[in-house]
């Protein structure tokens, strides 16, 4: 086997280990293995006991003890106890009634005993209320199936009812999931980013996902676009600020000098709603002009991203997304995987096509491979020579036309892809997005889309809390209960706090 194939095996493998796919299988020898081929295989780490140490039963909460005895005849003698531990789940309804107090004083005012904390107005606990929210949110669960199933236990609950403990009354949860994605908007290093479809109201949307190692945020809304993109990044801010950073952006995307100077010089900088803002174009004869790029469309960007910038989000941040156009915003960074499925994809018709391609894959990996390692252990002489070896690659010519096309194509994105040589903390790949968007996916597929406005923003933030729970070791149960005081239940503070922390260097 020569090296050129050698390399191109070793890809493959690599490629589909990325991929979660198998390799080759380890075939070995008829007669087994040589005393040779022994030796140079590392030492086995196993030990034979159990990963984490100590019996199971060690770590569970024993909630009852059954002492049970055994017939024995006469003269035995009694040598302990041997355990035999058993889960079980009781799982039943339990009705309370409340009986308040009503007392009238001498001055005619009526007094009522209040309810205990965490039993609202709706007629259903909050042990009840968590084991919903668990069950739709985390599991899964239809809502015609979640009503079946609290029906079958003995809850006496209608589908309106079930339907207003899912969307009613959950303001401090979409808060919640809002001051996520702002703390994460201002202490990240980088955020990850990417899209899908989503049903609204009967109209095809875009949920977008936003997110790193330690938050997840969705949005979905009607349209899919820089604006669409630009208005998620303000966090649930409604405002248009033109400020440097604004008036840097709108420069940027060839906005004309002229128009950029009637903004820049107007009293007005900061104005609170879409409607103010689309009045002060208006005014300044900006909506009329019909010239190309639009103006309307530039000015409004740069204002969404001015008071981004205006909120303190995005201050250092590098923004990685697979190069969808309206992910390119501020420090804009690439997805490798991606950039290299354009190759993979890419159509060869004859056996010296294919090996060529094959071939410049094989380099594409190998480089990949090597940036993983310059992560760990960045220097400026490594630097200067990936860099070298990025144009060598991406400069080739192969007589493969539509692959030299390609390649051209990706080597215009340089800056992009090669990031991570000045920012050696971001990652490769968007692959963190596409796990955490799947759980959308999965939502979308068994659920279908919302039909009102409060629903939408109840699905976003619960599954934004859902994995940004994941994504800090905090069970969803848990954090659940925590937020509707279940009784006996364990203390999570606000994630937001814990994203902070978590965030703050060392």
């Amino acid at each position: 086997m020569d090296d050129l194939t050698r390399i191109v095996l070793q890809q493959r493998e690599e490629i589909a280990r990325l991929k979660g796919l198998k390799g080759r299988p380890d075939i070995k020898p008829p007669s087994g293995p040589s005393g040779m081929e022994k030796a140079s295989r590392p030492a086995s780490s196993k030990t034979g006991k159990r990963p984490g140490g100590g019996p199971k039963t060690a770590r569970r909460t024993i909630h009852e003890d059954c002492v049970i005895e055994a017939a024995v005849p006469e003269g035995s003698r009694f040598k302990g106890y041997e355990d035999f531990v058993v889960q079980d789940l009781v799982v039943r309804p339990h009705v309370t009634r409340y009986r308040r107090e009503r007392w009238v004083t001498l001055d005619g005012r009526q007094v009522l005993a209040p309810l205990p904390v965490g039993v609202g107005g709706g007629h259903f606990g909050p042990a009840l209320l968590r084991f919903v929210l668990a069950q739709y949110h985390e599991c899964q669960v239809t809502m015609p199936r979640l009503l079946v199933q609290l029906r079958s236990i003995g809850i006496d609950i209608s589908k309106r009812q079930l339907v207003r403990l899912l969307i009613g009354g959950q303001d401090k949860f979409v808060e919640e999931a809002r001051d996520v994605l702002r703390t994460g908007l201002t202490t990240a290093p980088w955020i990850s980013v990417d899209d899908t479809g989503a049903r609204h109201r009967g109209r095809n949307g875009v949920c977008t996902q936003i997110g790193n190692a330690l938050f997840t945020a969705f949005r979905t809304t009607q349209s899919k676009s820089r604006l669409n993109f630009l208005d998620c990044l303000r966090a649930g801010h409604t405002d248009y600020v033109i400020n440097a950073e604004a008036l840097a952006y709108m420069a940027g995307r060839s906005l004309s000098g002229p128009v950029i100077a009637q903004l820049a010089g107007h009293t007005l900088q900061r104005f609170d709603d879409e409607a103010a803002w689309m009045t002060h174009l208006a005014s300044l004869g900006i909506a009329d002009l019909a010239v190309t790029p639009n103006p309307v469309a530039i000015a409004t960007q740069g204002a969404l991203w001015g008071a981004i910038k205006d909120h303190g989000f995005l201050a250092e941040t590098v923004v990685l997304s697979d190069d969808a156009g309206q992910f390119n915003v501020g420090h804009h960074a690439l997805c490798w995987i991606h950039a290299e499925r354009l190759v993979h994809k890419l159509e060869a018709f004859t056996e010296k096509d294919r090996r060529t391609r094959d071939t410049v894959r094989a380099l594409i990996w190998w480089y990949y491979r090597d940036l993983i390692a310059y992560r760990s252990a960045p220097t400026p002489r490594r630097k200067a020579e990936l860099k070298a070896r990025f144009d060598r690659i991406f400069k080739r010519r192969t007589g493969f036309a539509t692959l030299d096309r390609l390649l051209k194509r990706l080597l215009a994105t340089k800056d992009e892809l090669l990031v991570v040589l000045d920012r050696p903390d971001i990652p490769l790949h968007t692959n963190g997005s596409e796990n955490d968007i799947r759980c959308f996916v999965t939502k979308r597929k068994i659920s279908g889309g919302t039909r009102s406005d409060s629903g939408r923003d109840c699905r976003d933030a619960f599954l934004s809390l859902l994995k940004t729970c994941n994504k800090l070791g905090i069970g969803f149960w848990d954090y659940l209960g925590e937020r509707l005081a279940v009784p006996d239940h364990i203390v999570v503070v606000p994630l937001p706090d814990i994203i902070r922390a978590k965030s703050a260097p060392a």
